[in-house]
């Protein structure tokens, strides 16, 4: 079995048994709360006279569920793939499935998180990152009344992760490194379920806690934390890619074109997804890939840059390997370089230059769509956890 993680020997389960808010069902990334999603049987895009092309390349693409995989939804049902000349199937699948069924060809692509590949693909595993999707995912969080203010008062202390090997685990063990501690022997991890993880700091169980969208901004949201590292704003994290476009490594030696088609659509979906976040959120709810409301959605979407990218996500995979084996997430032996080199595919006609002349529409939106005012969202995410939201406008309107 192909392991994601160097074990880390500080750790113990945390168990909490709470009733589940509707809050947590669009966790972001790496987050695992995922309700939800249409079959794999519905079809998987049509023309204009409703029949998918029968000569168009049958490719199969993994989906979790989560809020940041909106630029693939939005390839489907706005018709990026077809456009590419495929014919795509959608299927459901757990982190764990994606993983290894992109690894042994059973699904030919996916876009997922950079660093949660790079330890299976130095154990062998069979896949191909070929392009930027979008940064922002992780941060770490403290008590907003806690004496920890910044990474290096973590030395110690115990922090709340979703599970050993997830995103946040491996975002935190950078930037614990990046302030001179070994996150193997100078702090305790401790599993706490995404849904309880404010509970768990009120609790006084961990001193911190790691997580993805929409959870930091919930718990923000309610006064209970400040954020002392992350991905969206510090250094150098803010300029990586948290998520790549992923090929399986059979797919992509059979079918080079099908990998550079699929690659493309997932780009036009994120600059889509850019252009249009608070329809993006919605398309992702109303079509039911995502069990949460739009509001939330549209929130969650609004705390990720898509940016689409080809020389920057290649420089990125470089980044997170070179930060990975440095905090010992990656053997000794592992050349972060030939590592970097192994996991990236160039595709011919996926290439910044081709993103810069690229254009999607922007439709009229009547949801509020959030752009950076953290104010409004602390508002707007505070009314959602009290039940308040009646409907949005221009601002959003509270119900009595």
């Amino acid at each position: 079995m192909i392991e994601t993680c160097a074990p880390a020997p500080h750790h113990r389960p945390f168990a909490l048994s709470i009733r589940v808010s509707r809050l947590h069902v669009t966790l972001c990334c790496m987050a695992v709360l995922t309700l939800g999603c249409r079959s794999s049987s519905n079809p998987s895009g049509s023309g204009s006279d409703g029949a998918a092309d029968s000569k168009a390349t049958k490719v199969k693409v993994a989906y979790i569920g989560l809020t940041c995989e909106a630029a693939m939804f939005v390839a489907k049902e706005k018709g990026f793939f077809e456009e590419e000349g495929l014919d795509v199937e959608f299927v459901k699948t757990d982190w764990d499935g994606l993983r290894d069924g992109l690894g042994l060809g059973r699904f030919d692509a996916n876009y997922t998180l950079i660093m949660y590949l790079l330890k299976p693909i130095e154990q062998g595993l069979d896949v191909k990152m070929t392009g930027g999707i979008h940064a922002g995912c992780l941060r770490v969080q403290t008590p907003v009344d806690s004496e920890i203010k910044t990474a290096a008062d973590l030395k110690g202390k115990r922090i709340g992760i979703p599970t050993m090997g997830s995103p946040p685990f491996l975002f935190t063990c950078r930037v614990l490194k990046a302030a001179g501690m070994d996150p193997t022997t100078d702090v305790e991890w401790i599993t706490v379920g995404a849904e309880v993880m404010g509970l768990a700091l009120e609790n006084g169980q961990v001193d911190a806690i790691a997580n993805s969208e929409p959870i930091g901004s919930i718990l923000a949201a309610q006064g209970k934390i400040k954020t002392i590292a992350d991905q969206a704003v510090d250094a150098p994290y803010r300029d990586e890619y948290c998520c790549a476009a992923v090929v399986s490594g059979k797919f992509a030696q059979r079918d080079p074109a099908g990998a550079a088609k699929v690659t493309r659509a997932f780009m036009k979906g994120a600059r889509w997804v850019h252009e249009n976040p608070a329809a993006a959120a919605r398309l992702s709810v109303e079509s039911k890939y995502i069990a949460s409301s739009v509001e939330l959605n549209a929130v969650a979407i609004s705390k990720l840059h898509y940016m689409p990218g080809v020389d920057r996500c290649r420089e990125s995979i470089g980044l997170a390997a070179a930060e990975m084996k440095t905090a010992g997430l990656l053997n000794p032996s592992t050349n972060p370089a030939e590592l970097a080199e192994r996991a990236w595919l160039s595709l011919d006609g996926v290439s910044d230059q081709w993103i810069e002349e690229l254009k999607v529409e922007q439709v009229a939106e009547s949801l509020w769509e959030p752009r950076g005012d953290e104010k409004l969202h602390a508002r707007l995410l505070a009314a959602l956890s009290a039940g308040k939201i009646d409907t949005c406008c221009d601002d959003f309107c509270l119900s009595p």
